[in-house]
């Protein structure tokens, strides 16, 4: 009773996972991903153990057809699972049993597949399809396009409660892949009325403190520009933040932008009183970028 999409960026190589459904939590059943491995939805009177097992297999060496075919094959209830399996080469598999609940279908394509059941309209995995081809952007970008269009043909026949977005990285310059539990966005949205709305939003919140990371290990690097372009993006995704905006201050000051350290620091205040005691506890920990200079710029002093 959902629609997903399972994918590979074949210029990135990350793999993917997006998932809307009328239900409570989809995200802890459908997606299952693994970084240089491969990435499953097993939905539709969901087999968790489909997941699992199809990462198993790809991970022996199986393709996503063979993987697809081998948890299935001791599946007595496979009349009614839906289920979408791409490889880390780029391998796509789906399956929709003849027990699905209508309309009920999936399209399969390379390093793609989308599957949807129950849906209003079928063609749910068209619209799908086409809106990740036709996106530009990064891998959670075209997944959330995805999503977007399977809405606008009509989605859910019951409605819209849960969602969720994983992503898996892919190789590092060297080749290296990512260990298994490492993800560059795994968002839940468990309960809510416009769950894509909301995971759209997290996706910015969790772009946002990227960026805050990538600006304190630019500051600690030494590459002061690269730190202030971070922390400009940082909150330019997320300015409603607080934690945002107080580790904005903490930058500004360290860049010798006392004022709008000062003011950023306000701003936080305002919506968490603690935020100064919050910097105090980091300062004490020897965690504060720029130490007690730092804390004395931003107007306060140490514990």
């Amino acid at each position: 009773m959902t629609y997903s999409i399972v994918a590979l960026d074949t210029d990135t190589g990350e793999l993917g996972v997006a998932v809307q459904s009328r239900w409570f939590s989809v995200g802890s059943v459908v997606p299952w991903v693994e970084a240089g491995v491969g990435a499953v939805a097993t939905q539709s009177f969901a087999e968790v153990a489909h997941g699992y097992n199809g990462l198993r297999l790809m991970r022996e060496g199986r393709s996503a057809t063979d993987a697809l075919a081998g948890v299935l094959r001791d599946d007595p209830a496979e009349a009614m699972r839906q289920v979408g399996i791409v490889d880390a080469a780029g391998g796509s598999a789906a399956h929709t049993g003849l027990g699905c609940i209508r309309y009920a279908s999936h399209l399969v394509a390379p390093g793609v597949t989308t599957q949807a059941n129950i849906m209003e309209r079928p063609t749910v995995p068209a619209a799908m399809l086409a809106a990740f081809r036709g996106t530009s952007g990064d891998l959670a970008e075209r997944l959330l396009a995805a999503l977007r269009a399977a809405e606008r043909e009509g989605g859910d026949v019951r409605g819209r409660q849960s969602a969720a977005l994983v992503v898996a990285p892919g190789p590092d310059a060297d080749g290296t892949v990512a260990a298994p539990w490492t993800r560059a966005f795994d968002l839940h949205v468990e309960d809510h009325r416009a769950p894509l709305d909301e995971l759209t939003r997290l996706v910015a919140l969790a772009r946002s403190y990227n960026a805050m990371d990538e600006a304190e290990r630019a500051f600690l690097a030494g590459d002061r520009a690269a730190a202030d372009a971070a922390r400009e993006r940082s909150v330019a995704l997320a300015p409603d933040d607080d934690q945002v905006v107080l580790w904005s201050a903490v930058g500004l000051a360290n860049a010798g932008r006392i004022d709008e350290a000062r003011g950023a620091l306000a701003r936080a205040t305002a919506a968490e009183p603690r935020s100064g005691e919050h910097l105090r506890r980091f300062l004490e920990a020897g965690q504060l970028p720029g130490g007690v200079a730092t804390l004395r710029a931003l107007g306060l002093e140490p514990a």
